[in-house]
């Protein structure tokens, strides 16, 4: 493995630790679920506890996209 993907797999790492704020929302028997500070970070899942642990997948692909592209990965609004 590269080091500049370990260094990536680290950054995300510490990101996914962080509080974000997640929106959760049922939808025709499944749950939506978005993270309010990433744009266009969405998932679903057959319940509420398979919606977050769908979207932490989804954080981890909008990161490294946005750590790729350049893009700052914004901080929780929480802190």
């Amino acid at each position: 493995m590269s080091k500049r993907k370990l260094i990536v797999m680290d950054i995300k790492k510490d990101y996914l630790a962080l509080p974000y704020t997640f929106e959760l929302i049922p939808d025709d028997g499944e749950w939506f679920i978005r993270v309010k500070e990433f744009p266009g970070c969405m998932s679903q899942g057959i319940d509420p506890n398979n919606a977050i642990v769908m979207i932490y997948d989804a954080m981890a692909l909008w990161i490294e996209t946005a750590i790729d592209d350049g893009t700052p990965v914004p901080l929780p609004e929480k802190m």
